[in-house]
């Protein structure tokens, strides 16, 4: 973030109004990728909000036998697997007894995680914890609760990269990068285990690339973090992979309740990284970024209209009456904005998310659909004219071959352009050049497209 410090007063204890609008300048930029650590965990349980953390270590000394009374207060997980493993108790015992903790409880999601899963400019999130409550905010908010997250994790002895570059990511992706929930020991639970995962990730074999390259040119919202003095300094270099000290374009903030309270770190920043900004507060700092991208998305529509409704994934079977969409797995984000739109005026869309393609079953679903579906609409793009083999293609021709038992003059096919791409130079079969392109900037329906749509519907029915 830029150096907007007053007199007196370092970059890193303030953050003022000019701040926040370059933070949400950037944002709408998708230049800003969220690093969520435990802090924002806090879960309900009979006696109110806990932070999962301390629950989990209190109920994984009760299921490991270990003795609590010894131990510092608040438990810490670290405490209880040193302790039971120096009563020669199994390591691999303590990690499938916290899958099974987890299990039972089934927690749902705080506050803090849904608002950061509303903020929709962020398409990559980074969680710092092994469980799955940021994921299940995502799929609550923006899927419905269906599983369409991308969940990623790392392990040092399996490396797990982003698929493709960070601003080609087709749908929101959480990447564990301290791995994942499992019964095998294959995420931090203890000191040992973070030592290992630092240093992996810092070995040139090991470092999952298209990840850090994304660390490294974005700007970084750390929040909620428990990182330690020396922990914080080297997770920072490590993610910029440079000197904090040297000149840089992206800088971080530090959003947490410990942060400012530790002199040595701050007087560290305040030589070093004047790139880092520090917040009081994990969840103050989600509250407020929250509470001034929702404003700000508001105000920012030209209509005047209300923010669109929240995405809704298509059924798994396609409903009678549907509208097919076919598209690149690239305009996700496009179709989304369609679907949003069209769902809003009661048409219903149908489309695969999953993008499965491939398998003799999965094509005959296809193909089924488009013989039975009421309108086909290509989403021609950018996309689309990339790609000249993929299996939108074969979506497209299983179209074309519907129209030959048509009427001349009958309407089923009604392409789509979401970008510049013209119709004389898209390449598209000559069904679709022979009727007009809608115009759909970025996949938001025009009113012109969806009255078209339900007077053809309407016509269909009658």
């Amino acid at each position: 973030m830029p150096d907007k410090s007053t007199d007196g007063e370092h970059p890193t204890t303030l953050l003022d109004d000019d701040i926040w609008e370059d933070l949400l300048n950037f944002i709408e930029e998708k230049r800003v990728i969220p690093i969520v650590g435990p802090e924002l965990l806090k879960v309900k349980t009979e006696s109110g909000p806990r932070l999962l953390m301390e629950l989990l270590a209190e109920k994984l000394a009760a299921r490991l036998g270990v003795d609590r009374a010894p131990l510092a207060k608040p438990l810490v997980l670290n405490d209880v697997v040193c302790s039971y493993l120096r009563g020669h108790g199994r390591r691999e015992e303590a990690y499938t007894r916290l899958r099974s903790i987890m299990r039972e409880e089934a927690f749902t999601p705080p506050l803090p995680l849904l608002q950061l899963a509303e903020i929709t400019d962020f398409n990559l999130y980074v969680s710092m914890t092994f469980d799955p409550l940021l994921e299940m905010a995502v799929n609550q908010v923006r899927f419905g609760g269906a599983s369409n997250t991308e969940v990623i994790a790392y392990a040092p002895n399996r490396v797990a990269d982003l698929p493709v570059e960070r601003e080609d990511l087709p749908r929101p992706v959480v990447y564990h990068l301290l791995g994942r929930l499992s019964a095998s020991p294959t995420y931090v639970i203890s000191d040992e285990d973070m030592l290992e995962f630092v240093c992996a990730l810092q070995s040139e074999h090991l470092t999952p690339e298209r990840l850090f390259h994304a660390l490294e040119h974005n700007h970084l919202l750390v929040i909620g973090s428990d990182f330690s003095n020396w922990l914080a300094r080297l997770f920072l270099r490590m993610t910029k992979r440079r000197r904090l000290s040297d000149p840089r374009d992206v800088g971080e903030i530090l959003a947490d309740n410990h942060s400012l309270r530790d002199e040595r770190l701050v007087s560290f920043l305040q030589q070093v990284s004047v790139r880092t900004r520090l917040f009081s507060g994990a969840e103050a700092f989600v509250a407020e970024l929250h509470r001034r991208w929702t404003a700000r998305r508001g105000a920012g529509r030209a209509d005047g209209q209300a923010a669109p409704v929240r995405f809704l994934p298509p059924a798994r079977e396609m409903p009678e009456h549907a509208v097919f969409v076919s598209y690149a797995r690239e305009d996700l984000a496009a179709v989304q904005s369609l679907k949003e739109g069209l769902d809003a005026a009661g048409i219903t869309t149908w489309f695969d998310l999953d993008r499965l393609e491939s398998g003799d079953d999965y094509d005959r679903k296809i193909r089924g659909n488009i013989a039975r579906c009421s309108f086909f609409v290509p989403v021609v793009s950018a996309a689309t004219q990339r790609r000249h083999e993929a299996y939108f293609r074969r979506e497209w021709s299983y179209a074309v071959d519907r129209t030959r038992g048509m009427a001349d003059g009958a309407v089923f096919i009604l392409p789509v352009c979401i970008d510049a791409t013209t119709e004389a130079e898209a390449i598209a079969p000559d069904k679709f050049k022979a009727v007009h392109f809608a115009r759909l900037q970025a996949g938001a329906p025009t009113a012109d497209f969806v009255q078209r749509l339900q007077e053809l519907l309407n016509a269909q029915r009658a």
